[in-house]
């Protein structure tokens, strides 16, 4: 696990940057802290790398936005307001995470019994004088590739 200091909002949107340019079509992220703690930031960063220009707000009573780039789909999952994993089978869960999707997932404990492992695990906390932290944990090989990107970009 790898911890990174976030001195302010613009150093969230720029590991949100960084793990934007690393990413490939089929990679899941998790994203989990507690509210205010930076996760959606993270996903605006990720998407402006997309060339986005719009709100980004997080999904909390649609559960999913989607968002296509260049034939890349990617989708920013909010899973807070879930009550149970089960309600996930409603709206055909596994039909977004394909081989050429990207999913952002913020509070996956919420329905982390149906989903599948991401490739890497984001903890994002809040620290010393209005900065966070960032816990970073891959767990698959394409996890440690997205892990090392982001390492060697700071």
């Amino acid at each position: 696990m790898h911890k990174i200091i976030l001195a302010n909002e613009g150093a969230t949107l720029n590991l949100g940057t960084h793990l934007a340019q690393a990413s490939q079509e089929n990679t899941i992220i998790f994203l989990t802290g507690t509210l205010g703690a930076g996760k959606t930031t993270l996903v605006r960063g990720f998407l402006r790398a997309f060339g986005h220009q719009g709100v980004v707000k997080s999904p909390t009573y649609t559960l999913v936005e989607t968002y296509i780039f260049n034939q890349k789909q990617l989708y920013h999952f909010d899973f807070y307001r879930l009550a149970a994993p089960q309600e996930l089978e409603f709206i055909g869960l596994q039909d977004y995470f394909t081989s050429d999707s990207i999913c952002l997932v913020e509070w996956p404990e919420h329905g982390e019994s149906l989903l599948p492992p991401p490739d890497l695990y984001i903890s994002l906390e809040y620290a010393v004088n209005n900065s966070r932290s960032a816990c970073l944990q891959a767990n698959t090989k394409k996890g440690e590739t997205l892990l090392q990107s982001i390492l060697e970009s700071r």
